[in-house]
């Protein structure tokens, strides 16, 4: 469950690093060649990122296993009486693309809620 919870926290930073620089007007791509060495270097960001941008949201792994997942660790965090408000924001984001009907596709789909103005 560790890795599902930094997942989630590393997934929403990056779908929100490529929002910002597509809506600033920036060059998604150059933005991600600039800091995907340093800092912010996570798979996410060297992974998924381009999936996003190139609108490729064919599952590595799916959207409503991922959301099985980040529901597994909720209910371990409320038993160990621990508030995790990063993964709580994932799983009410990943739930919304489920009930719109995309739980068949990647997790980096998440972006398409940003795009849809629906987050």
């Amino acid at each position: 469950m560790a890795n599902q919870i930094a997942i989630a926290g590393s997934i929403l930073g990056t779908t929100e690093a490529v929002t910002y620089a597509k809506n600033s007007g920036l060059d998604p791509t150059r933005m991600l060649l600039s800091i995907a060495n340093g800092a912010a270097q996570s798979w996410q960001l060297s992974n998924n990122a381009p999936r996003m941008l190139s609108g490729s949201f064919d599952p590595g792994f799916y959207i409503k296993h991922y959301l099985k997942d980040l529901r597994i660790a909720l209910d371990a965090a409320r038993e160990m009486k621990i508030e995790l408000p990063i993964l709580a924001l994932a799983e009410r984001l990943y739930a919304k693309m489920v009930a719109e009907g995309m739980g068949e596709l990647g997790t980096q789909a998440i972006y398409l809620l940003y795009e849809k103005g629906l987050v």
